[in-house]
């Protein structure tokens, strides 16, 4: 364990190679005096001892013979797999635009025809057209994202290029922004220097 360190390793070890159990129990409670004075904070807690005591075994690799005075944690116990996570297998037809804006678009074509429906759809075009540049940086046209709106939802949805307003997609350079701030900076350095 190495927040510990090599000190305490080496104690550990050398507790291994002592012969008489007693010198070897006085040995391993000097150890977690030592280990318990190096994290105070762990005897705020609730099950500080049994802790320490665990870090013992563990620095030991189990094979430590001493009288421990609480129950330690079992080798078996540290080597057992977690459970497999099931992932969800969701199928997204465009990943660049991810499950998120299909599911909206699903929800959107449920919609009644209206001014509500109208913005929505524009909300959702415009973060289409930022996920499509995230993905591809050349830009997109914005008939390439009303085809994907129509197939998405299973053609119940067709916009014409007038239906929707886009926003204008701002990319700013940053080297080129610091620049700006580091030259105004100068100015006004130079400006009350004078």
């Amino acid at each position: 364990m190495p927040e510990y360190g090599r000190s305490v390793q080496n104690m550990v070890d050398y507790a291994l190679t002592i012969a008489d159990r007693e010198e070897r129990q006085r040995c391993a409670n000097t150890i977690i005096q030592i280990m318990g004075s190096m994290f105070p904070y762990l005897r705020d807690t609730a099950d500080s001892n049994r802790k320490l005591w665990d870090h013992l075994a563990i620095m030991a690799d189990f094979k430590l013979d001493i009288d421990y005075p609480v129950e330690i944690v079992k080798k078996e116990e540290l080597e057992i797999k977690p459970d497999r996570i099931p992932y969800s297998l969701h199928n997204i037809r465009f990943r660049h635009y991810g499950k998120f804006v299909q599911d909206l678009i699903k929800i959107a074509s449920d919609y009644e025809e209206g001014e509500e429906k109208k913005q929505l759809l524009t909300l959702i075009a415009n973060q289409m057209k930022k996920d499509y540049v995230a993905w591809n940086k050349d830009g997109v046209e914005e008939t390439k994202i009303l085809e994907d709106i129509h197939e998405l939802s299973e053609g119940k949805i067709k916009l014409e290029p007038g239906d929707v307003r886009f926003f204008e997609q701002r990319t700013f350079n940053n080297n080129r922004r610091r620049q700006t701030n580091n030259n105004q900076q100068k100015r006004k350095f130079n400006n009350q220097n004078q």
